[in-house]
């Protein structure tokens, strides 16, 4: 069963009420496909198994997060209990996710899998620079992926945060850019939050120059600062997926690289700078 139509299943709402309801059990934007695909998983199994969905008993949910613990991180198994607990709270049942056959399990699997979740690679600022150097910006393609990770380096940025920027969100002035985040994963109210983004020595590494160079080239002036560009330089007016940000980074820096790997590596660039000390 699905996200929307276990939601549906629910009491009956007005529209406003409903909209803020499912605001609310989803939480941040980005978590919206994973607690669909987190539900799916969950019915399946319990079809499987031959045991209702709701209420679950805290056995049957001692069973399924042991079931999960050979193939999922622990933050994976977390959020499905956070969403099993909120499903089963609206539907005014007692959540079975706080019993303590639950929290044994679960600190089993913290034990055998261990507390520190596997960090994402940090690459150093030589091979950062080296692979930028290497990009044609007389080809589109090549100069919004160079841009693209530039601005998700010295910004810190999230590849989701990168993803839902729009061109009026950045702020040109005399010292750089403020770019304005409207949402992100620390921000779950949605409050906002300004990066400054400063102009580099180098000109050609520099991320606001480069960024004007690929504003420059869109036929929009207003969207998506991040699109596809088909073959043969055509510009599109799509945004860019968070996946596609993942097979970039991998593109250009290496497989054993993920998108984290932008804000591992300015942080460690910055503690090497002297930065937090």
């Amino acid at each position: 069963m699905s996200l929307p139509e276990r939601l549906s299943s629910l009491s009956q709402f007005s529209d406003v009420a409903s909209k803020y309801l499912k605001s609310g059990l989803e939480g941040a934007a980005n978590t919206v496909r994973s607690y669909k695909a987190d539900l799916d998983c969950y019915s399946a199994w319990c079809e499987k198994q031959g045991v209702p969905l709701f209420p679950a008993t805290p056995e049957t949910i001692a069973n399924y997060i042991g079931s999960l613990a050979e193939h999922y991180k622990l933050a994976t198994i977390q959020r499905r209990l956070a969403m099993l607990s909120k499903l089963h709270k609206l539907q005014g049942y007692e959540s079975p996710t706080g019993h303590l056959f639950v929290k044994t399990v679960l600190d089993g699997i913290k034990r055998e899998k261990g507390l520190q979740q596997k960090l994402a690679p940090a690459y150093s600022l030589g091979e950062f620079r080296s692979q930028l150097y290497q990009l044609d910006e007389g080809k589109l393609g090549e100069l919004r992926d160079k841009a693209l990770l530039l601005l998700g380096f010295t910004g810190a940025f999230r590849r989701n945060e990168l993803i839902s920027l729009d061109i009026e969100d950045l702020h040109f002035d005399e010292r750089g850019i403020l770019v304005e985040v409207k949402r992100s994963k620390t921000d779950q109210m949605g409050q906002g939050l300004v990066k400054a983004i400063f102009y580099g020595a180098d000109p050609a590494l520099c991320p606001v120059l480069t960024l004007k160079r690929w504003i420059s080239t869109l036929s929009h002036k207003h969207g998506p600062l991040f699109v596809r560009v088909r073959k043969g330089d055509q510009m599109t007016s799509d945004r860019l997926t968070d996946q596609y940000v993942r097979l970039l980074v991998k593109k250009y820096l290496g497989d054993r690289y993920t998108a984290h790997s932008l804000r591992a590596s300015f942080v460690t660039v910055s503690r090497g700078n002297g930065a937090g000390t």
